[in-house]
C-alpha cells in the first residue's frame, strides 16, 4: 500500500490528477438529473484548481450501489462514491476516513448524530451526503370531507382510517411492505412503538416485545380490518403508495420531503404531522442519510479531501438540498434553511432530524438484515400470518450476519 500510495501522489505529486467520482441519482427526469448538478459543481471547481480534473458518472439509485460495488471487487475502485452505504468497505480498510482528508472545520460542520452514524469503532469513514425524516402526510380533501382531524395514536389513526374507508377511500392508509423500501416504513412503525433494530446499546433487537407488540396490532388492527387498501401491503412499493397518493386515492401515508413536490403536481392538498405514537405524537423519528465515500486505492487523500471540502461549502449544500428536496447535513447550511423563507416548506422535517434516528449503517451486517426486512415483512401482516415469527427469523438472520463478520 506504501507503495502504490506513493506512487499516487499522495502529497499532491506532479502532473495533472483526475479524480474519478460514481454519484446516485436524485433527479426524476433528464431536465435534473443530478448529472447536472454535479458538472456545474465540477466546472465551477477546476476553475480555481488547476491540474485537478473531476470525472463523475451518476447512475440510478437501482444500479449505483452495485456499480461501485463491481469496480471495487475488480480492484477498479472510484476515488470516491457517493452510495447508500459505507461499513463493508471501511470494514475492509478500503476507505479514508474523515480525518485522513477533510479541514477540520468542515468535519465540525456535520450535524452531530449523522457524523455518528459515518463511524465505524469510533472512526468516521461515512460522510453524511443528503439526509431526510419522514412525517405522516394526510389528504387535507378527504379529512375534511369526512370531517376528521389529523391522528396523534395509533388508536386515532385506526379511527380515521376507518371513517375514510367508509367514504370509499381506496387506501385509508397505505403501508407499503413491499420489497422496494420496506425496511423505512418499518422502522418508522417500530420507533413509534418505542422499540427499533436496536437496542439501547445497539445490539438487534428485531423480537423484542415491543415490536412483537407493533406489528400484532398493524395485523390486527389496520391490516386485519381492511384499512390498508385493495393492495396488501407485502405487495405495495412506496413509490407506488406515493403515487396513488398524489392521485387523491390514499389518506395517509409516511413520506419524505420529494413527495410534497409529487403531490403538489397533481394538486393534492395535504397536511403533515408527526408519526402517530401509541399514547400520543412519536418520540423518536426515523432519520435517513445517504453516503460520500473516499477509496484508498488510488491515493490522492489530498486532492479528494480539498475537493470534499468544497463539496460540503454552504453554498453547494444548500443548492444541492434545495434542488432535490432534502435536507442539508451540515449544521451552517441547516441554520441557513431553517430560517429561509423559500424553505419553510421544509422546516417539519428539518425539525425531526436532530432527535432522528437512522438505520444502523455502522454495522457490516445491516445491508443482509435489510434485504432481510424486504423480502419477509409484508408476511408478518398478511392473513395467517405471525408477527412474532417473523421478527424471530429476521432476528436470527441479524444474528447470523453480525457473527458472521
Amino acid at each position: 500500500m506504501t507503495a502504490v500510495l506513493g506512487g499516487c501522489g499522495l502529497t499532491g505529486g506532479s502532473g495533472d490528477v483526475t479524480l474519478k467520482l460514481i454519484a446516485a441519482d436524485y433527479g426524476d427526469s433528464a431536465a435534473n438529473s443530478s448529472q447536472k448538478y454535479w458538472d456545474q459543481l465540477v466546472k465551477e471547481y477546476e476553475s480555481k484548481h488547476s491540474g485537478v480534473k473531476i470525472d463523475v458518472t451518476v447512475y440510478s439509485w437501482s444500479d449505483v450501489d452495485r456499480k461501485v460495488k463491481e469496480l471495487v471487487d475488480a480492484g477498479k475502485a472510484p476515488d470516491m462514491a457517493q452510495i447508500g452505504a459505507y461499513s463493508d468497505y471501511a470494514a475492509k480498510g478500503l476507505l479514508y476516513s474523515a480525518d485522513d482528508m477533510l479541514s477540520i472545520s468542515t468535519q465540525a460542520d456535520f450535524g452531530s448524530q449523522l457524523a455518528t452514524a459515518g463511524q465505524v469503532k469510533g472512526v468516521q469513514y461515512g460522510l453524511p451526503f443528503a439526509a431526510s425524516t419522514r412525517l405522516l402526510f394526510y389528504n387535507k380533501t378527504l379529512f375534511k370531507d369526512a370531517g376528521l382531524t389529523p391522528p396523534k395514536t395509533w388508536n386515532e389513526l385506526a379511527a380515521d382510517a376507518k371513517a375514510l374507508k367508509a367514504r370509499g377511500v381506496k387506501f385509508p392508509y397505505a403501508l407499503p411492505l413491499g420489497p422496494e423500501e420496506a425496511q423505512a416504513e418499518t422502522m418508522q412503525w417500530l420507533l413509534s412503538g418505542d422499540g427499533g433494530y436496536t437496542d439501547a446499546v445497539g445490539t438487534y433487537g428485531i423480537d423484542s416485545a415491543q415490536n412483537v407488540d407493533t406489528f400484532t396490532w398493524l395485523k390486527n388492527d389496520l391490516v386485519g380490518k381492511g384499512l390498508t387498501g385493495p393492495v396488501a401491503p407485502g405487495s405495495l412499493n412506496r413509490a407506488a403508495a406515493f403515487e396513488a397518493f398524489a392521485g387523491g386515492d390514499v389518506g395517509m401515508l409516511n413520506g419524505h420531503p420529494s413527495l410534497m413536490k409529487i403531490a403538489a403536481k397533481k394538486g393534492v392538498k395535504y397536511g403533515m404531522v408527526p408519526m402517530p405514537g401509541v399514547n400520543g405524537p412519536s418520540k423518536n423519528a426515523m432519520g435517513v442519510a445517504d453516503w460520500m465515500t473516499a477509496f484508498k486505492k488510488n491515493g490522492h487523500a489530498e486532492q479528494v479531501g480539498k475537493f470534499l471540502d468544497f463539496v460540503y461549502d454552504e453554498k453547494n449544500v444548500l443548492a444541492f438540498s434545495r434542488e432535490y428536496d432534502l435536507l442539508p447535513v451540515t449544521t451552517s447550511a441547516s441554520e441557513v434553511m431553517s430560517s429561509d423563507k423559500q424553505d419553510a416548506a421544509l422546516k417539519p422535517f428539518l425539525a425531526q432530524l436532530p432527535l432522528s434516528e437512522l438505520y444502523p449503517v455502522d454495522k457490516t451486517s445491516w445491508a443482509a438484515v435489510a434485504a432481510a426486512v424486504k423480502k419477509r415483512i409484508g408476511s408478518a401482516v398478511a392473513p395467517g400470518g405471525s408477527p412474532a415469527a417473523t421478527l424471530s427469523q429476521l432476528e436470527s438472520t441479524a444474528s447470523m450476519a453480525e457473527s458472521a463478520q
